[in-house]
């Protein structure tokens, strides 16, 4: 199959997306769900008119790059620290020991062969996924986006950090931990120096093109973006942290525009990333998922649900319990459930484990399958949740959350 007819189809399927998405007849999922559904219809297992190759993948990884580097750029670290951030950090530690103690349990009865990338895959959370969703939503300004803003960011980066300090096998441990402080200290610096180092002439360089065809902001953000996946690269990190760090560090470098300026430059990110390249990751996500290796044995089908309902358990359930006392019991079901939406970083962590040997590959699919299954269900019902009781504050006067 042609390259190019390979994007045709990609670029078809992408437009078409957002417009089943809206269909009236359904559950109004979010695109991201429709995406990778169409991805597998017209996967080499299903109709076989789009296939990964090497542009196409990629495009796929830029695809992922963008959706770390905007869930970095909309990160409002004021908004998350104190209450949001503390509840997420122990929340996600406690997911580590639940999810170990389940993998041990999986792997000593014969349904898994590593507990150590089971276990830490499980304690992932999709802030790259969720964010546009709440935005989409509304919720992305309220206290409770707060929350799931900060889980989610915590759940993204926190297992990326543990795989690289206990999954590397080429560096030892001492070393991978000097090189994870050393690219964090870098971001650090380079967070601050760009919140207080602004010079006049590339302010006003930046404000001239803001409107012309020389996109002086545009670049340089992207400039900053392949910097830091190159950084990281470089010290055997995943692209990642360095496509989160990127987003950080160009938030602070553009905090002194004003809303017209921000939301302009915002727009343009969104249709780089949403209307372009993050499309192309989740319907390529949807093209190499192995239908085949899932449907082989009646254990590997089974082994979906129940991964599915390992996630919820690991990531809900600690949540769940430590903000008993902080949000409704709605809001409490709500964060459970997009705090389980995990694929990105499942899927990294899962290639990581096959190509180590460490990891059976119907093992792999069958986590990436409850990855997906994850983003296809778990929005849809707190999307419906939210509904529900936007309607029931309507009716009662009331103001929903």
């Amino acid at each position: 199959m042609d390259i190019f007819s390979s994007l045709a189809v990609l670029g078809l399927m992408a437009v078409l997306a957002p417009l089943i998405a809206a269909a009236k007849f359904l559950l109004r999922p979010p695109v991201v769900v429709v995406e990778i559904a169409l991805g597998i219809v017209i996967g080499p297992q299903g109709l076989g008119l789009a296939r990964p190759n090497q542009i196409v993948n990629f495009l796929s990884e830029l695809g992922l790059a963008f959706l770390l580097f905007q869930a970095g750029f909309e990160l409002n670290l004021g908004r998350i620290k104190g209450r949001p951030l503390r509840l997420a950090l122990s929340g996600w530690v406690i997911s580590v020991g639940v999810a170990l103690v389940l993998a041990v349990l999986l792997q000593s009865v014969g349904l898994v062969n590593s507990y150590l990338y089971v276990g830490i895959a499980m304690t992932t959370t999709a802030i790259g996924v969720i964010m546009p969703i709440l935005s989409d939503s509304n919720m992305l300004q309220s206290s409770f986006g707060s929350l799931v803003l900060a889980i989610g960011a915590i759940g993204e980066f926190g297992p990326i950090v543990l795989s690289a300090l206990l999954l590397e096998g080429s560096k030892s441990k001492t070393v991978i931990a000097v090189l994870l402080n050393v690219f964090f200290l870098i971001v650090i610096i380079s967070f601050y120096l760009a919140r207080r180092w602004r010079p006049a002439f590339l302010i006003r360089a930046v404000d001239r093109t803001m409107s012309s065809t020389a996109q002086l902001g545009v670049r340089l953000s992207l400039s900053i973006l392949m910097g830091m996946i190159y950084l990281a690269a470089t010290f055997g990190l995943s692209s990642l942290l360095g496509a989160f760090g990127a987003g950080l560090i160009v938030a602070q470098a553009v905090s002194h525009l004003d809303k017209k300026d921000r939301e302009l430059l915002d727009s343009k990110y969104q249709g780089l990333g949403s209307g372009f390249l993050i499309p192309i990751f989740f319907l390529v996500s949807g093209l190499n998922f192995d239908l085949v290796a899932l449907f082989q044995s009646g254990r590997n089908l089974l082994l979906v649900p129940l991964f599915l309902v390992l996630f919820i358990v690991v990531r809900a359930g600690p949540l769940f319990l430590l903000s008993w006392h902080q949000v409704s019991h709605l809001e409490q079901l709500k964060l459970g459930l997009l705090s389980a939406v995990e694929l990105p970083v499942v899927v990294a962590i899962t290639t990581l484990g096959v190509k180590a040997g460490q990891l059976q590959p119907e093992t792999a699919t069958a986590m990436v399958g409850a990855g997906m299954l994850s983003v296809f269900l778990l929005p849809i019902i707190a999307l419906r949740l939210s509904s529900s009781e936007d309607k029931r504050a309507f009716f009662s006067g009331g103001q929903p959350t």
